[in-house]
């Protein structure tokens, strides 16, 4: 496993917009991105973790990892064991719902050190294109629930945006009408 070094808050490159991806992809950004996908699974083993002085996390963007370009990894398996296992490069949101979700415990970051408490207030259902470094191919994904939002999560740091910037800083727990809590 290759060990990344984490950009935090303090670090620019977490905050700027990042620039597309010339394609075809190159050798060494597709290893990176492979590299990211096996630190995730790997970051998700508490033993691994403890060992490496890492921290658990579902998905990481470039920019997190000092690269200022739009791609980022997804590792997780949602609540009926549908494992989502993508690197994703210049990905774009084509369509997204009225509805939106939230995750009821909140949201946490690798570059955010200290969680911070709070709802961020995503789209309930997205419709995401990316070019797949797993699959080798051009895919539209349909996403909803806690998968749609930690796709958005991940997308808003190609923007240079963290989910704290989100979060309402008078009433961090305030509950929008309609929307859906996610446990």
């Amino acid at each position: 496993m290759k060990l990344f070094k984490i950009y935090t808050l303090d670090d620019p490159v977490v905050h700027q917009k990042a620039k597309p991806v010339a394609m075809p992809l190159d050798e060494k950004t597709k290893q990176t991105i492979l590299d990211m996908i096996e630190y995730l699974k790997e970051s998700q083993i508490p033993e691994i973790a403890e060992k490496y002085h890492i921290r658990s996390g579902v998905g990481i963007a470039a920019p997190q990892i000092g690269i200022s370009e739009r791609f980022y990894a997804i590792y997780f398996e949602d609540e009926n064991g549908k494992l989502y296992e993508y690197g994703l490069v210049n990905p774009v949101i084509v369509s997204s719902s009225a509805k939106r979700a939230y995750l009821k415990t909140g949201e946490g970051c690798l570059s955010v050190p200290v969680d911070e408490k709070g709802y961020v207030y995503r789209y309930f259902r997205i419709t995401l294109k990316a070019y797949d470094v797993v699959s080798s191919k051009d895919v539209t994904l349909h996403l909803s629930g806690y998968p749609a939002i930690v796709f958005q999560h991940e997308y808003d740091h190609l923007d240079g945006v963290l989910y704290i910037d989100k979060i309402n800083k008078l009433d961090p727990f305030h509950e929008e009408e309609g929307a859906i809590a996610i446990e």
